[in-house]
């Protein structure tokens, strides 16, 4: 009886010459060889290279970039010289302008073939890029470990391993990183302190996270440790205030076998319980557990956009969904009636509340759940409420189906969608578009050069009823799901 079974056109370890032809996604390069698409991490797009084969499937590969034969015209030298080992910037050897195009590309490619848009159809502004593409995060989180001779290191994970590239200066952060980083790992050897070791749960320190106010110049530090202490810390922070500019160190209590970095208790060692940064006029208070955007520099031009999407009168009533410590939402309430914010972290929350007070704006009011059930709930028991615009920016997941379907129910005038994943805003845009709202405008905002993520600024608007129309939506759940788990397991670089 014959086989039906299509075996793979190529094998695994065979070597080949292949030419790039595109970028996908995740920043790899794509080769294709009779309609059979390669993908190459770390290659650009135009190189001539050499590959190894490392896994094959029916209709495409993956394979590992040996040597360059002819490199791109976009090709660079990358300024860090583990970026290929790090996998953090994953296309740190492409040239910014064409890092740039790319991105602009991956967002349009989504919106046509996931989204379901026509080209045409709605306006995409240039992308926002950078006059200076480094040194633009204001927060690090660093893994402490040993490497393979028994030294204690830091720097950040290969990429799918929990393998420590040991890397204290990232060309993406601050100076003072490796400042803060070398006084804790020569503390740590001179005191005896373990690092934390994922395999036998022994050791102390399991991460170090930095942020650092731009333009306060504030910094904060929270160790993560496993257990209630560290020994000698009176002398530690002692050392770490000699660095200047540090106003807030903490400890992250995470005694749990897991990959969540932080844990839920956060003990403050020295100094305020947080530190304060400004966007433009706006002062921001940021604790250990806020979320804040990492680039200040683009989180301007950010908001901007979004503020610019909305275009506040002074007399609408705005839910800002996934409102993190209230950077949109005040933005908003200095053009709205009235602002209402939710966000599932109560200490963000927390945050917001002082914010909103220390800014002197009182037409806002925040919500600690999440965004899918408060807004729900508060639709319910509110039904004649008014939404005139709602901004949404969440995590990489995207929306939940039950909050799309609840703006759909509550019908605002826009929708302002921030978003760092253009496949899942997508996918929720189509899903929108059943509820009659139309794309009028995106707009993508570099966020992360260097990294294959792209932050987009999205409006949609309610179509009249003349000009509703009834989409089929071919996008089933099976799908909506597996978008959402590809890009829960992505490597997350805007935190």
């Amino acid at each position: 009886m014959e086989s039906n079974i299509i075996e793979p056109v190529y094998k695994k370890n065979q070597y080949l010459d292949v030419k790039i032809e595109d970028m996908g996604p995740l920043g790899e390069g794509i080769a294709k060889i009779d309609g059979y698409a390669i993908f190459v991490k770390d290659a650009i797009v135009l190189d001539e290279c050499q590959v190894k084969i490392m896994k094959v499937h029916k209709t495409y590969a993956y394979a590992r970039l040996e040597k360059i034969i002819t490199p791109s015209p976009y090709r660079v030298k990358p300024k860090c010289e583990v970026a290929r080992k790090c996998g953090g910037c994953k296309i740190m050897a492409m040239d910014y302008e064409r890092q740039l195009e790319y991105k602009k590309e991956k967002v349009l490619n989504n919106l046509y073939k996931i989204g379901g848009l026509e080209k045409g159809s709605f306006i995409c502004e240039e992308i926002i890029g950078m006059e200076n593409p480094y040194n633009y995060r204001n927060k690090a989180q660093f893994p402490i470990g040993y490497n393979p001779k028994g030294k204690i290191v830091s720097g950040f994970y290969a990429g799918r391993t929990h393998v420590i590239i040991e890397n204290n200066l990232c060309h993406l952060g601050v100076p003072e990183n490796e400042m803060i980083l070398n006084i804790i790992k020569g503390f740590m050897r001179e005191k005896n302190i373990e690092p934390y070791n994922e395999e036998t749960f022994q050791g102390i320190i399991r991460h170090v996270m930095i942020r650092k106010g731009f333009f306060s110049g504030e910094i904060l530090i929270c160790i993560v440790i496993n257990g209630d202490d560290i020994p000698f810390r009176e002398e530690l922070v002692n050392r770490l205030i000699t660095v200047e500019g540090v106003k807030s160190i903490s400890l992250s209590i995470n005694k749990k076998n897991t990959n969540v970095i932080m844990g839920k208790e956060i003990k403050n060692i020295y100094g305020k319980d947080s530190i304060q940064d400004n966007i433009k006029d706006l002062k921001f208070n940021i604790s250990p557990k806020s979320f804040f955007q990492v680039n200040p520099i683009q989180t301007e031009k950010l908001y901007d956009k979004a503020l610019e999407y909305a275009d506040l009168t002074g007399n609408e009533v705005v839910w800002d969904l996934y409102c993190g410590i209230g950077s949109i939402s005040l933005f908003l309430a200095k053009k709205a009636k009235k602002v209402y914010g939710v966000e599932i972290i109560k200490e963000a929350i927390d945050d917001a509340k002082i914010n909103a007070k220390s800014n002197g704006l009182d037409n806002v009011e925040f919500f600690v759940g999440k965004s899918e059930d408060v807004f729900k709930a508060y639709y319910e028991k509110h039904k004649d409420m008014k939404a005139d615009v709602v901004v949404v920016d969440p995590p990489r997941k995207g929306c939940f189906k039950t909050l799309l379907d609840t703006i759909g129910e509550v019908k605002p005038e826009k929708v302002v969608y921030v978003s760092c994943d253009c496949a899942t805003l997508a996918r929720d845009i189509k899903i929108l578009g059943e509820y009659g709202y139309e794309v009028k405008k995106v707009c993508p905002v570099d966020m992360f050069p260097h990294t294959e993520h792209v932050e987009v600024v999205s409006l949609l608007q309610k179509m009249s009823n003349t000009r509703e129309r009834t989409i089929t939506l071919d996008v089933e759940m099976e799908d909506y799901h597996r978008i959402k788990n590809r890009t829960e397991v992505t490597a997350d670089a805007t935190e």
